[in-house]
């Protein structure tokens, strides 16, 4: 309505209440009046004036806005005198006129970007934003008060306040081309179903250009391997993605043939890269044959696949007797979204033409030929390379063409969706020697397509793509080349490439379709000029108003700078004209032009109309700043720059990518805050959160409105059209999701909530990212001496002009601050880190017409400087700014102090001082020695600070101050450190100094060093305008009067925090693993501790060798520190080494940055819930459902009913108990209980293992269900979420509740259901698996001994990027506790207060202790390979203290997956001998042993640990048996020394099962049986029911460690962070004062038994028939039956062969025996045997136990036709078929339905099975059917029980009845010749039959050949 009337009418008020987010009015309201312009000028300009005859905004409520209109109006005044066509006005009024153009643009009221100040209160939409009217009295009148700390780091200086400055890059170093370490794993598991008959498949594993093989497995169609790989590679990440992972099966490859491709498969590196955890883990991959399209699938090969970089860990799923994956479709190798039946697809790259080639070859030949032939050559050879899915296709070379045109199409066929990524387009210059690219280009097909429903298969253009590298002047030795191949940033523009995509899938049933492959390069039609949009004239102006921190090394020659877009501006190498011609030409050039002209209102004076460009300021000398840095002396003179450009018209692309990127930086600001106010604990950042959210819905609806009204150019692409439906459609969706999740989000839902937003915030920003280039981006120049020193790189969309404010660029009209960098290679490591120049830079680009308002972002109050030409023309574009008006400042940089910095030194510490540049002046502050923590405490004034522009906008938007902390060396020049940017707060002369803004308040400010963080500086910064009336006015700086520090000026009072009190005790316990100090041993060592100045030492340690103990304990000092946690300074920890003289060293040093969990805060007396009176009772029963343990100790839902333990049911009547439901159960009756005296430790090994990942399921199931929910955003969830809390408060029970989550109750009710079946596990007790290090699930027993790592300080510059790790030279182990003086005084009364040990009462004493400790190692998984064969020979060397255990000769051959079953006894001392290593190395015949990876474990905080990690506390107690108790003590002991130890009252056993610790009682059982089955009374099981639930006992409760496996990974300090295998061990410490402990457990791994399988072949049926009768014709088959069971037919015995069958019908009584060694837990055949004839032993291999048949047709000369085979998989298989007609191939298909049998439980089976095989059309096909018998023994029945092979004694089969058919009385005696010439002579025969062949020959020869020559002779 409103819109169509202020069209038609031109002009149109408004006025509206504004309401508030409840809906409803508030006081203020608001009136608008509205202009239309049309956009090509039409209508008419309008005179600014006649806006602002009345002021905007009425304030109708008490006069709470107090509008400063007579300062708006006066200075609109001042402004417009000067010139008239400029627009100096306030910003205010640029808004309003703003909005006149862009019609409704400025209506976007409720959602103004609010003032930094304002970000707390974030609930309510923001007020309407006018800069000037003061935000903070705004505030105070809305009775919001401030939040006294401001918000650190994040949002210091990336608040943009008003629109004049963008934010400037805080990260500086470019990491895109370094190269990282990476580490490919790939498991060859097994193959299944491979296309062909009877092969021998090797699988070929290729990574990039590395091959390597598994072994040939010989006659199988499902070959198990289990091979391990592993391809390391040191490679940039841009690289590595790209590299292809090929996977191929290939058929009898030897060493003389390549053998033949059966199926392949590839994907890229970053696929893998990009799956949760890196890695595909157990995945089937689809074999296809990549010559054949019309085939079909070749197979599959199942494989583990993962991708490791530095610092990535990898957890591998647990492995352990795995249950097979035979669900092949369930588990395919393909990511997420990815349809199993994957399409050919052809993949159609149309390249057309390039332009603005640089030149590519030495001029010098070039010139000769000019003078000689005088032609002028283009010196360049350009084709295009295209490489995709690891193919490549190339264009052909068109010579010596700046400007090709190639027309041509390359044509890749590839699965669709392609596993790859990206495409990589690529100008290559051709040349005789090498041919080199000139610029690369990568398609990201997930940009260019869309999966979902409503999704596009790929496609571009045709659409420009830019290509960017290295700068474009020709050497032959091109330092930059790497970033012309597309690695790092591109520092210059190379060319420009016209091409398009598209891709078509295949329909391979078509017969016409070309079925290759390979790729094809075609001709393709050319495409019309203004296909990419229409030719329009681009202006880019920018002014440069400051140039300073420019790094001295340049040397002091002139400095100039040099803006580029395109080849437009580059003077030096750019120019290959020919780019302007053709827009000349094109179309309706003319006309345009002359409209051109007109509309710019003939305004150049040029000849031709051109307005010539200036792209490069004049050259300056550089001032000097300080030691370090120049500046220019770009006072009130700024120089500006022009260049005017022809491109094509796509700027709705941009435009769309702007808003989207502005949604995102909101999103990304907002996230920030929240995240900062959750890290300071600002109260309700949910609030905060809701706020954001709601700021993304209304960002996104407004995108969905704007981009609708995309205009339906000619000139958009198929991509344009669909990429604008997918972001509406995706911004909808997102923008809804918002509104939702605004109202879920809680307290409570906080985290995970926000964690859903970050998801938004990427998916915002893959979508902003526009893959069909338009204009080229920016580039800024700082040349000094016409050589290009530094650049800076700005996106053209970000500096993009629009008159909707949305879609214009970020930077657009604003002032940037750009940090130059170096190009390419130089950039990298600390040469990237110090600043090369720091620009202030003014920007704007938009099309030519649009130019009017070009200047309207800069600082106010400048006059125009324009070439002679353009003097008197106002739209001509100056040459410089000439400022008048300027405001002088003070600065104050209030420097506190800054913490964790970079140790520079080699002493740990640094010398720190800092340096603060604004402007072009710079000061430091005094240097602080040896500290990473320096309080600086010095406030920096820099006086007369001469800014230049209007004094309202310095208020809003002051320059920044760039702060950089440097290390300060004796000689040389100092280091740097880091750097960190802030904005300072302004007071404007008219302005009181008081609060909201003043004093101003310490903030933290992030200091990055490269693009690692590198400690944060605690500062402020104010500036200050000094007035009229001099300095005097200024507020007076009040230091703290008792200190003198000289000319050094302390931090004022008001901003300085406030302090108080506090004592620090130390507990002092020891120091370990100090390593040499300049090769000197460390002897006498002492810790020096210091916090803010104030410190004690430890005792010294007088022989460090003997006991590194300190002799001292606890030691204390006072200190001030201040009261708001956030500020506290770091604690230091040093420790030197004394040495004789007096002298110390310093060995490391470690700084604890947060003191936080040290400091002591008393109980709060209303949670102190073990006051209560009265008893709980801990209930043990599951069905009782009153007060049921939350926690359950992690109880699985099968274990529930084995904590629970009854009382007074003998365990034998359990047993009865369960073998009468085990009876009522169904099916499985036939499967026998465990017997007891079968049950070993492994056993129980393995259930628990079950019973681990049936938790991970469950927790998985739990997640996805969570998840599920998130997604139907149901309400009702909050209300369920507060639930358990309300509970559990009564109950004192708030430590539980964040242990009971939702799965746990899930299990509960799943448990139910389960039990009967799971049954037969039940009885099995288990321990618990951790899989991971017991480190992390008891925070690293640092309970109350905490460890510290010390540091070393740098050693030379390659440091900067040593891992921790390598920096380490020892720990301190000790701890601390701050607290306020005075303690409270129920402390220090309490009973056995020790003063001497402060609040450290009741640690034990560090004297040196002996212990026993056991090692045991279970088995390693997936260790790094180590020989060349892929494999290795592993075995265990343990080192502790002088102990050095090596189990070499115990190595187990070829193995990665190692099982140990090993413990080692050590007895050790503490503290001298606590770090456990245990390494697994490789065994060499030859040479040393090699280390695979070893794992460090420090016994010590295992030993001390209140979590009594000696010995793990098992699931039930038992003194023989499997599961004997452990430990020396009982539990009835323990529970009762850790009851004196808490001084907790207990424990009192009472009658019937009770036990009561403090006021909790626990029930159990309380009786037990000896090895003879006698019951005895114990309080055993009653105490061990306390300890497994020790954390509910009040107060000195904690849980304790229970019996468990940890599963540790191995490290190679060679390969750092880089996992080389895991390994699963557990360590039992016993005191050796102490009684000693029982034996060690067996935990040997089990040997496998041996077996006998008898398969009895009785019968054949329907076999298909083969051969074709020479005389009748009649179809028969002579079958025969094969059978194996091992690996690879190591074993495989035959049938004899039942002749002529001419139904299929075979007889046989043919008996099979194999022997068999078999692993019942593993369900696997165990066979040794050597690999190769070179092999030194014989190797063992586990495989699964599968039984295959096949039938076969006999021929006599020829080799024998397969027909058809079966497997059966021992452990589960179809029972067979009663009957013949009953057998079908449901048997084989469709397993999933069919009961399961096992011969293992059943024994003996007999029945029909189908053989099958594949068809032409690789459909399964029954080719036979068998009647066998199979029957199961073990060696010792076998032994008993013989039986004969075949059909001979001992237990003969009879001979089988096998009828006579015709013509049988004249075949049997041929058959016996047959048979003898066939088997005995048949070689022979064919050679004699040869060689008289041959011999006819050479007769026939001799005898014709003279006839012949007669004639010829003659002439005949």
């Amino acid at each position: 309505m409103v819109l169509q009337k202020v069209v038609e009418e031109g002009q149109v008020e408004v006025t509206d209440t504004l309401i508030d987010d409840n809906n409803s009015a508030i006081q203020t309201s608001i009136s608008i009046e509205i202009r239309y312009q049309a956009l090509d000028g039409t209508v008419g300009t309008w005179n600014d004036k006649e806006f602002l005859e009345t002021p905007s905004v009425h304030s109708e409520g008490d006069g709470r806005y107090p509008l400063e209109t007579d300062s708006l109006l006066s200075s609109h005044r001042q402004g417009s005198d000067i010139s008239p066509g400029k627009s100096n006005q306030q910003s205010a009024e640029r808004r309003f006129r703003r909005a006149g153009k862009g019609v409704f643009s400025a209506m976007k009221l409720g959602k103004t970007r609010p003032s930094k100040d304002d970000h707390r209160k974030q609930d309510e939409p923001a007020v309407l934003e006018a800069e000037d009217l003061d935000r903070k009295a705004m505030r105070q009148a809305c009775g919001l008060e401030p939040d006294t700390i401001s918000l650190a780091s994040v949002t210091a200086v990336t608040t943009n306040v008003s629109n004049k400055r963008s934010k400037p890059d805080i990260k500086m170093e470019p990491s895109a081309g370094r190269p990282m370490d990476y580490q490919v794993s790939i498991t060859i598991i097994e193959a299944r179903q491979l296309v062909g008959l009877n092969m021998d498949p090797v699988v070929c594993v290729e990574v990039g250009e590395e091959k390597k093989y598994t072994s040939m497995k010989e006659s199988t169609n499902c070959p198990y391997y289990n091979e391990y790989f592993v391809f390391d590679f040191h490679v940039p990440p841009d690289v590595m993605f790209d590299k292809i992972i090929k996977l191929s099966v290939i058929h009898s490859k030897n060493l003389l043939r390549s053998g033949t491709l059966v199926g392949s498969f590839k994907m890229d590196v970053g696929t893998v890269y990009t799956q949760p955890e890196h890695q595909f883990y157990h995945k089937w991959a689809i074999l296809s044959d990549p010559e054949d399209l019309t085939a079909g699938l070749k197979g599959y090969l199942k494989c583990d696949i993962a991708v490791v970089g530095k610092g990535d860990n990898i957890k591998t799923p647990h492995k352990a007797n795995e249950t097979e994956e035979d669900d092949i479709e369930g588990n395919l190798l393909l990511p997420d979204g990815v349809p199993p039946e994957r399409q050919w697809a052809r993949f159609y790259i149309k390249i057309y033409r390039a332009e603005g080639l640089p030149r590519m070859n030495t001029s010098i030949m070039a010139n000769v030929k000019k003078a000689l032939i005088g032609e002028n050559k283009d010196l360049v050879d350009p084709y295009v390379q295209v490489v995709f899915a690891g193919q490549k296709g190339k264009t052909s070379v068109q010579k010596s063409s700046y400007e090709p045109l190639w027309n041509e199409q390359i044509v890749f066929t590839e699965m669709f969706p392609p596993l790859c990524k990206r495409i990589k387009i690529q100008i290559r210059d051709s040349d005789k020697v090498n041919d080199v690219a000139i610029g690369t280009h990568f398609i990201d097909l997930r940009k260019i397509s869309n999966e979902g429903d409503k999704g596009f298969l790929p496609t571009f253009g045709p659409a420009w793509v830019n290509m960017y590298g290295s700068t474009r002047n020709y050497t032959l030795m091109d330092e930059h080349q790497e970033l012309n191949e597309g690695l790092g940033e591109g520092v210059s523009f190379r060319a420009r490439l016209l091409m398009s995509l598209a891709v078509e899938i295949l329909d391979t049933t078509n017969p016409e379709i070309n079925s290759s492959t390979e790729v094809q390069v075609e001709q393709a039609p050319s495409v019309a000029d203004n296909c990419t949009g229409k030719m329009e004239e681009f202006f880019l102006f920018g002014a440069f108003l400051e140039a300073t921190m420019i790094d001295r090394k340049i040397g002091d020659k002139p400095i100039n700078f040099e803006v580029t877009i395109g080849n437009y501006g580059n003077q030096i190498d750019g120019m290959t004209k020919p780019m302007l011609r053709r827009k000349k030409e094109g179309g309706d050039g003319e006309e345009e032009e002359s409209e051109l002209l007109q509309n710019s209102s003939e305004d150049e004076g040029d000849e031709d109309g051109e307005l010539v460009s200036v792209s490069s300021s004049q050259p300056v000398k550089p001032l000097v700043t300080d030691r370090n840095y120049f500046h220019l002396p770009y006072f009130e003179k700024k120089p500006c720059i022009y260049i005017k450009s022809w491109w094509q018209d796509q700027r709705r692309r941009l435009y769309n990518a702007n808003i989207m990127d502005k949604i995102a930086d909101k999103l990304e600001e907002g996230l920030n805050d929240v995240q900062e106010m959750i890290k300071t604990e600002k109260p309700h950042p949910e609030r905060r959160l809701r706020g954001v959210l709601e700021e993304l819905s209304s960002g996104c609806l407004r995108f969905v409105t704007l981009a609708d009204k995309d205009q339906h150019h000619s000139s958009r692409t198929r991509l344009d059209r669909e990429r604008l439906k997918s972001c509406m459609r995706e911004l909808e969706n997102m923008g809804q999701q918002a509104t939702t999740l605004r109202s879920q989000v809680k307290k409570n839902t906080m985290k995970d909530k926000l964690k859903l937003v970050q998801n938004f915030l990427q998916k915002l920003r893959f979508l902003a990212d526009e893959p069909q280039h338009t204009i080229p981006d920016i580039f800024i120049w700082m040349m000094s001496n016409n050589k290009r020193i530094a650049y800076a790189r700005v996106p053209s969309k970000d500096i993009l002009y629009s008159i909707v404010d949305e879609e214009m660029g970020k930077d657009c009209a604003k002032v940037k601050t750009l940090f130059l960098k170096l190009p390419g290679k130089r950039g990298f490591g600390p040469a990237g880190w110090t600043v090369q120049a720091k620009m202030e830079m003014y920007l704007w680009l938009g099309l030519n017409k649009q130019r009017k308002d070009f200047l309207s972002g800069l600082p106010c109050g400048f006059e125009e400087k324009k070439t002679t030409r353009g003097q008197n023309l106002p739209s001509f574009p100056p040459i410089s700014l000439l400022y008048t008006k300027k405001q002088v400042f003070q600065l104050r940089a209030h420097m506190y102090q800054a913490r964790s910095l970079f140790a520079a030194d080699s002493s740990g510490l640094s010398d720190p001082f800092a340096r603060v540049f604004f402007i072009s002046q710079s000061q430091c502050t005094e240097v602080l020695n040896e500290t990473l923590c320096p309080t600086w405490d010095q406030l920096l004034v820099f006086d007369n600070v001469e800014l230049y522009g209007e004094a309202h906008e310095m208020r809003d938007d002051p320059p920044i101050i760039v702060i950089e902390i440097y290390d300060q060396d004796t000689v040389g020049k100092a280091d740097f450190m880091g750097r960190t940017f802030a904005k300072p707060v302004v007071k404007m002369s008219d302005e009181h100094y008081c609060p909201p803004r003043f004093p101003p308040q310490l903030e933290y400010y992030q200091i990055y060093r490269g693009n690692s963080t590198a400690g944060d500086l605690l500062a402020a910064f104010e500036l200050l305008q000094i007035g009229p009336g001099g300095k005097s006015d200024l507020p007076p700086i009040d230091g703290p009067t008792d200190m003198d520090r000289g000319p050094i000026l302390p931090v004022p009072l008001g901003i300085r925090p406030v302090l108080s009190k506090y004592r620090v005790e130390i507990l002092f316990w020891g120091l370990r693993d100090l390593k040499r100090v300049n090769l000197a041993q460390v002897d006498r060592p002492r810790v020096d501790i210091e916090c803010a100045g104030k410190g004690v030492q430890s005792s010294l340690i007088q022989n460090y060798k003997k006991n590194p103990n300190f002799s001292t304990l606890v030691k204390w000092f006072e200190v001030d520190l201040p009261e708001n946690e956030l500020l506290h300074p770091p604690l230091n920890i040093r420790v030197v080494d004394c040495r004789a003289f007096g002298r110390y060293t310093l060995v490391g040093s470690h700084a604890v940055s947060s003191l936080r969990k040290f400091i002591y805060r008393p109980p709060d007396k209303k949670a102190q819930h073990w006051n209560m009176t009265g008893e709980i009772v801990v209930n043990m029963e599951p069905e009782v459902p009153i007060k049921k343990m939350e926690t359950m100790v992690k109880l699985e839902a099968r274990q529930n009913s084995d904590a629970v333990v009854k009382v007074d049911v003998s365990e034998e009547e359990k047993e009865k108990k369960k073998k009468k439901k085990k009876g009522g159960g169904g099916e499985e009756v036939e499967e026998e209980e465990p017997d007891e005296s079968m049950l070993d430790w492994w056993s129980k090994y393995f259930a628990s293992i079950e019973t681990m990942k049936e938790q991970l399921r469950q927790q998985e199931a739990a997640s996805a269900e969570a998840e599920e929910k998130e997604d139907m955003e149901i309400a009702e969830e909050i209300k369920l979420d507060d639930s358990p809390m309300k509970g559990s408060k009564g109950q004192g029970k708030n430590k539980e509740k964040s242990k009971a989550p939702k799965e746990d109750k899930k299990k509960k009710q799943q448990s139910a259901p389960e039990l009967p079946e799971k049954k037969n596990k039940q009885k099995i007790d288990e321990l618990k698996v951790f899989n991971k290090e017991l480190e992390t699930e008891f925070d690293n027993f640092e309970d109350w001994l905490h460890t510290f790592n010390l540091l070393r300080g740098k050693i030379g510059d390659n440091d900067d990027n040593a891992t921790e790790e390598e920096r380490i030279v020892g720990r301190f182990k000790g701890s601390m506790c701050v607290y306020k003086v005075p303690l409270p005084d129920d402390i220090t009364k309490e009973a056995g207060y020790d003063p001497n040990f402060g609040m450290f009462q009741g640690i034990p004493s560090n004297d040196p202790i002996n212990v026993l400790v056991r090692v045991y190692i279970v088995r390693a998984t997936d260790l790094h390979p180590a020989d060349i064969n892929g494999k290795a020979d592993p075995y265990i060397a343990i080192k502790l203290g002088k102990t050095d255990i090596k189990d070499k000769e115990n190595y187990i051959s070829k193995q990665l997956n190692p099982v140990f079953g090993k413990s080692f006894d050590i007895e050790a001392t503490f503290p001298m001998e606590s770090m456990l290593t245990v390494a697994v190395y490789d065994w060499d015949l030859v040479g040393t042993d090699d280390l695979i990876g070893e794992t460090k474990i420090d016994l010590e905080n295992r030993f001390y640990s209140k979590h009594r990690a000696t010995c793990g506390v098992s699931q039930t107690y038992s003194i023989h048996g499997y599961n004997t108790w452990r430990d020396p003590m009982k539990p009835s002991q323990i529970l009762s020394k850790l009851c004196k130890e808490g001084k907790v009252d207990g424990p009192h056993f009472g009658p019937g099962g009770r036990v009561k610790v403090a006021n909790r009682v626990f029930t159990g059982p309380t009786e037990i049986e000896d090895e003879n089955g006698q019951k005895k009374q114990t309080d055993e099981h009653l105490a061990l029911t306390v300890l497994r639930h020790w954390e509910d006992i009040p107060r000195a409760g904690c849980k304790l460690v229970p019996e468990h496996v940890e599963t540790r990974p191995l490290l190679n300090p060679d390969k750092p962070g880089i996992e080389q295998g895991r390994l699963e061990m557990w360590v039992d410490m016993f005191p050796m004062d102490m009684p000693a402990p029982g034996p060690a457990i067996d935990i040997s791994p089990r040997k496998p038994k041996k077996y006998e399988l008898r398969v009895i072949v009785w019968n054949t049926d329907e076999v298909i028939l083969e051969d074709d009768d020479y005389f009748t014709g009649e179809k028969s088959s002579d079958i025969f039956v094969r059978g194996w069971l091992k690996g690879q037919q190591e074993d495989k015995q035959d049938t004899d062969v039942h002749y002529h069958s001419l139904t299929g019908e075979g007889n046989f009584n043919w008996r099979y025996i194999f022997p068999f060694d078999y692993l019942m837990a593993e369900e696997r055949i165990v066979i040794s045997k050597k690999e190769s004839m070179f092999s030194w032993d014989e190797t063992e291999y586990k495989i699964p136990a599968r039984l295959t048949l096949q039938v076969w047709d006999a021929d006599h000369f020829s080799a024998d036709d397969f027909l058809g085979a079966i497997e059966l998989d021992l452990n589960r298989f179809p029972r067979g078929a009663k009957t013949s007609k009953q057998c079908s191939l449901e048997m084989v298909t469709n397993e999933a339905e069919l009961p399961m049998v096992s011969i293992f439980k059943q024994k003996r089976v007999k029945g029909w099975w189908p053989f099958v095989a594949r068809d032409e059309n690789d459909e399964l096909e029954i080719t036979g059917k068998v009647e066998a018998e199979l029957h199961l023994l073990t060696a010792e029945e076998a032994e008993k029980s013989p039986a004969g092979l075949a059909r001979n004694e001992p237990d003969p089969l009879e001979k089988p009845n096998r009828p006579d058919t015709s013509f049988i009385w004249f075949l049997n005696s041929l058959k016996s010749i047959k048979y003898l010439i066939c088997t005995r002579y048949k070689w022979l025969i064919i050679k004699i039959v040869l060689a008289l062949l041959l011999l006819i020959m050479i007769a026939l020869f001799l005898y014709s050949m003279p006839g012949y020559m007669v004639k010829k002779l003659l002439g005949a």
